[in-house]
């Protein structure tokens, strides 16, 4: 039997240790701890979000839902003291590369948000349509801030309604009472939907204005669009209106999403609009499942969930059907519970997950 040379053992021992550390070294943890400002429309509860209840003065704004040519971006944000103390994004763009892009901008924007307090910030390499619509969307949350801080009014946005031509979601501003500003932050585009939504959206704007109400009447031409709009306003004002029947006066709030100017008459419901003490309206992530988004809107009031709706939910063939058996379910569920821990509804497993995810994150906020 051959002896070992001591040398070529030592320089064996050596080889082995050298590469041991660098092995060591090139291991990283598996998460970034930046990625914990992830946007929940990535599908994971958001970071702490201000919400109504979270500080006295602070306001949880949406801003307009941005079209890029790669989806949708929405960027919500925490205003508390005059400063941006959270920001994620509701809306992003999903699907193939587009996923992978938005999981690594999407937390770069954010931090950029709080750091620099405005929609002043950089585009992020390589993400050159997300940052643009992030930037407009940021921008347009920051504008609610100051109109809502100046006036003590209500920012208020409607629910999603889907029509055949494309989503349909309104915000509204109310002070004293009264409808002050009415905008389309969804409508449909494409098209001949782009010029329908261009003549339409205004007309319906000035009507809901001039009638603070959503008893306004239907812009020819633009049934679909006319019908969703009347529908997200009238939601929005039920926001407005609920929080007057807790008791109390109202509070500034709201959520949010892009829009135009309209025309004809009725009587203003939830006029005084507005929160009352101890009632909070908060929404949830729009967290995407295989069938689609899911978003979940609450109102809290005395530590309670007085009512439930989704804002989002599956749509389209089969979807539709199943999202209009388990969604109101699900709304009773979480009423009944008065948390995230319900029962997922049979057949509708993908939209469960979803709604339950967003709850959660509604009720993070005001948690």
């Amino acid at each position: 039997m051959k002896k070992s040379h001591p040398i070529r053992r030592t320089l064996l021992a050596t080889a082995a240790t050298v590469s041991g550390i660098v092995l060591l070294l090139s291991l990283k943890p598996a998460s970034d701890p930046a990625g914990s400002v992830q946007a929940g429309a990535a599908g994971g509860a958001p970071s702490a979000q201000g919400g109504q209840g979270a500080a006295a003065g602070a306001q949880t704004l949406t801003g307009s839902a941005v079209q890029t040519d790669y989806g949708p971006v929405q960027v919500r944000i925490t205003v508390n003291g005059g400063k941006i103390t959270n920001a994620e994004a509701v809306q992003q763009p999903s699907g193939g590369r587009s996923t992978q892009i938005s999981g690594d901008a999407i937390p770069k924007l954010n931090q950029a948000a709080v750091a620099a307090g405005t929609a002043e910030i950089d585009a992020v390499s390589g993400a050159t349509y997300t940052s643009a619509g992030y930037k407009e969307s940021l921008q347009s949350a920051l504008d609610q801030a100051g109109s809502a801080q100046d006036s003590g009014a209500q920012v208020l946005t409607g629910t999603t309604v889907q029509t055949d031509y494309g989503p349909v979601q309104v915000r509204i501003t109310v002070s004293g009472g009264k409808i002050t500003n009415a905008e389309a932050v969804q409508a449909p585009s494409g098209g001949r939907s782009t010029q329908i939504t261009s003549d339409s959206v205004p007309k319906l704007n000035q009507a809901a204005v001039a009638a603070g109400s959503a008893e306004i009447d239907a812009v020819s031409g633009a049934t679909y669009t006319s019908a969703g709009y009347k529908e997200s306003l009238q939601s929005a004002l039920d926001q407005a209106g609920s929080a007057q029947d807790s008791g109390g006066k109202a509070e500034a709030g709201g959520e949010a999403e892009a829009g135009g100017d309209s025309q004809d008459a009725g009587d203003a419901e939830g006029s005084g609009a507005g929160q009352a003490t101890g009632t909070q309206v908060l929404t949830g992530s729009a967290v995407q499942t295989d069938y689609g988004p899911v978003q979940v809107r609450i109102t809290v009031n005395g530590g309670k969930i007085t009512n439930a709706e989704a804002l989002q939910q599956p749509s389209g063939g089969r979807s539709t059907q199943i999202s209009g058996t388990a969604i109101p379910q699900l709304n009773q569920n979480a009423v009944s519970a008065g948390s995230a821990d319900i029962d997922a509804v049979s057949g509708a497993t993908y939209t469960s997950g979803g709604y339950k995810e967003s709850l959660q994150s509604a009720l993070d906020q005001a948690g």
